[in-house]
């Protein structure tokens, strides 16, 4: 792992952060995870724009641009100075409240900026689990990316518990909302549908990029509002996030599916595209 904190590198997590710091005592911050290929990360600015919009929907002062570009490409360099050519990595922009009380209230204290990048595995098709608990589309913090991880640690780990590697929620009105850290779409007559934001779901980087790019590639997208039940009847279906594209759905609750033609035309040139466009 390359790491920076507080204005430098360093080879250990240890001892960095205050134990006090409301992104460890109450989980008060946000994130973004971005991709890195052939040693550059991918759609910075985008991401960077929506921790800027996470934070200011959670009362917190945002970082600086500068201040997490400067972070970021210092992990850059040690990456493209450690890593071997056309590692694939998943870099990961953190920002906290800073240290706090023990409760809820917030401290006017400076924030906390983490900035850390590893290798990861190249994406792959995924089977996923519908849960039973639910997104709440009118929570306080619907749509945001925030550090309060815990609900989708907890969905997570019970789709692995059934074999599958990702989680997928409804929300309060029974509609399909999105997966722990993924959007989702359901193929159907050469179509692909996504839930609109005001499902709960978060505004991924990459479903915004496949709502601006399909037409290019001559693919219709449309957002839709649809009942969960949508999901467990669909023939194909996709995810999206930062670190997978556009992949196929294979097994919705142990019910086998095969990718869907228009996913397996417009993944790979999804990928193509993002190669060549690095901050689109």
């Amino acid at each position: 792992m390359i790491l920076w904190f507080d204005g430098s590198l360093h080879t250990s997590s240890a001892g960095l952060v205050d134990a006090l710091d409301h992104g460890l005592t109450v989980g008060d911050g946000v994130f973004e995870t971005c991709e890195i290929r052939q040693g550059q990360v991918f759609a910075l600015t985008r991401h960077i724009a929506r921790l800027v919009r996470s934070a200011t929907g959670l009362g917190l002062l945002p970082p600086s641009d500068d201040q997490v570009r400067h972070a970021v490409e210092a992990v850059r360099q040690e990456w493209l100075a450690t890593q071997e050519a056309g590692t694939l990595g998943r870099l990961r922009i953190t920002w906290t409240d800073g240290p706090g009380p023990l409760g809820s209230e917030r401290l006017q204290t400076p924030g906390t900026l983490i900035v850390a990048a590893a290798p990861t595995s190249p994406p792959k098709p995924v089977r996923v689990r519908i849960v039973p608990w639910t997104r709440n589309e009118r929570s306080a913090v619907a749509g945001l990316k925030t550090t309060s991880y815990a609900e989708n640690a907890r969905a997570l780990a019970y789709a692995a518990e059934h074999g599958d590697g990702e989680a997928i929620f409804g929300n309060n009105r029974e509609e399909l909302c999105e997966g722990t850290g993924t959007n989702i779409f359901i193929e159907a007559g050469g179509v692909l549908y996504t839930p609109p934001l005001d499902s709960g779901c978060l505004a991924g980087i990459t479903r915004e990029l496949v709502l601006e790019w399909a037409g290019d590639s001559g693919v219709e997208v449309r957002e839709e509002t649809m009942p969960l039940a949508r999901l467990q009847q669909a023939e194909h279906a996709a995810l999206t996030s930062s670190t997978r594209g556009l992949v196929p759905i294979i097994a919705v609750d142990g019910r086998d599916l095969l990718p869907g033609p228009v996913t397996t035309r417009f993944g790979p040139e999804f990928t193509k595209r993002s190669v060549e466009q690095v901050d689109p």
